[in-house]
């Protein structure tokens, strides 16, 4: 492999950047793909570029389901193809492909992504985590081979809210969480960073109290239970699918670290 091509959300760059890579990846050359940057905050994938840039990383931002920013992924391809070829040249290997490995956790949208470059449906695609199952070549022209490979999770959490940013996002199945918890962290971080979105979006009061907020949503929403109690549970679910499906509008659920510390 001549570069590794890791596909991050721009939603949530860091918390979506499997942190065994890096180990993996040493001595290859690097490109982070800020895909779904057409849902996330403009300003803040401009921040998180600066960021990724400035440790060593070609950058790209795309939209891999429209194809916007594949120019882009191109032009950073080629010219890491280019400084490959000089650098075989040298070495008398001629005429060896730049083989390239795609990879990025579950649902990030790789396959998509690999689709929307090759400008052909050379991998299998699914709106849920886990759709590849196995390793793929990809022949894309004489110059570049692509390697589609699975989604992976690293095996543990060392930090519960990257967890929680992960399955906000969708990365993580949704059965096996519980998503009133994952609403309410939710609801406390868009008072915070957007606030007025609710309240404009649901006609609502922004409360500190994470709850209040899922039970008034429920009642401005009539999402109601026997006796006319908020189903809050329903109010969670409809707060989660509308950040999701980007009714809350194009949000970024985490900023770019300000110092090593953080």
């Amino acid at each position: 492999i001549d570069i590794v091509v890791e596909l991050v959300d721009a939603r949530v760059p860091l918390s979506s950047k499997n942190p065994d890579i890096d180990e993996l990846a040493r001595n290859k050359y690097r490109l982070i793909v800020l895909n779904k940057a057409d849902m996330a905050d403009a300003k803040t994938t401009a921040a998180w570029q600066s960021y990724f840039e400035a440790k060593g990383f070609f950058v790209a931002k795309v939209n891999s389901q429209k194809g916007a920013g594949m120019k882009e992924v191109k032009s950073l391809i080629e010219k890491v193809c280019q400084e490959k070829k000089a650098r075989d040249k040298k070495r008398g290997i001629l005429n060896r492909p730049l083989r390239a490995m795609v990879v990025g956790i579950p649902n990030v949208g790789k396959s998509t992504f690999i689709n929307s470059f090759a400008g052909k449906a050379c991998a299998k695609t699914g709106n849920k985590p886990g759709v590849t199952k196995g390793k793929q070549w990809i022949k894309l022209n004489k110059n570049v081979e692509l390697l589609d490979t699975p989604g992976i999770l690293w095996p543990k959490f060392e930090d519960q809210a990257v967890g929680q940013k992960l399955a906000i996002s969708g990365s993580i199945k949704d059965d096996i969480l519980n998503i009133t918890e994952l609403a309410m962290k939710l609801a406390d971080y868009m008072k915070k960073n957007y606030p007025g979105t609710m309240a404009s979006r649901y006609g609502i009061e922004e409360s500190d109290d994470s709850v209040k907020v899922l039970a008034d949503i429920a009642i401005a929403k009539c999402c109601l239970m026997k006796g006319g109690e908020p189903n809050i549970d329903k109010a969670a679910s409809m707060l989660i699918d509308d950040f999701r499906s980007l009714r809350l509008g194009k949000v970024t659920l985490e900023q770019p670290p300000q110092s090593e510390e953080e």
